[in-house]
């Protein structure tokens, strides 16, 4: 039989400069040409305080993890979480169109008939059921005692 390695660590992210991930530095790299394109267009006042709130809102994408996870999946599922809970809150008060609702007049339900409880069968009479089963109906037995005791 063929020997196989098996992948460990699949969820660690490939290093690709120190300890600064692929990911990391694609974030780090899109922070600092929109730093470029905020020189290139805005005074150097505005510059400064662009520049610095890209670094600091990339840094976070970036490096922190909630959970043991980066921060845009933690992003990914609030946004999530807010467009659609999956709690459900009980709203007590009605509105008009259940009130609508409990005011129209509510038909009476039908009659459900019932059919009356069978006894069970005794100990004696599923054993010689089980048996004209086994035999494939080759063994009668008594089928009318069976028949009277299950119409009781």
């Amino acid at each position: 039989m063929q020997q196989f390695t098996v992948p460990q660590f699949i969820d660690v992210e490939d290093k690709i400069i120190g300890p600064i991930t692929t990911r990391q530095f694609v974030i780090i790299l899109i922070c600092a040409m929109a730093s470029a394109v905020a020189y290139r267009l805005a005074d150097f006042a505005l510059f400064l305080i662009l520049a610095f709130s890209f670094f600091i809102i990339g840094g976070v994408i970036a490096f922190l993890k909630i959970n043991g996870r980066p921060f845009h999946y933690f992003l990914l599922n609030f946004i999530q979480t807010i467009k659609k809970p999956k709690i459900r809150v009980w709203n007590h008060h009605l509105s008009k169109t259940n009130k609508e609702l409990i005011d129209q007049k509510i038909e009476p339900a039908k009659q459900v008939i019932v059919a009356p409880r069978l006894r069970p069968y005794t100990k004696s009479k599923l054993a010689e059921l089980s048996l004209v089963v086994d035999t494939g109906g080759a063994f009668q037995g008594d089928s009318e005692s069976i028949n009277i005791e299950r119409r009781n």
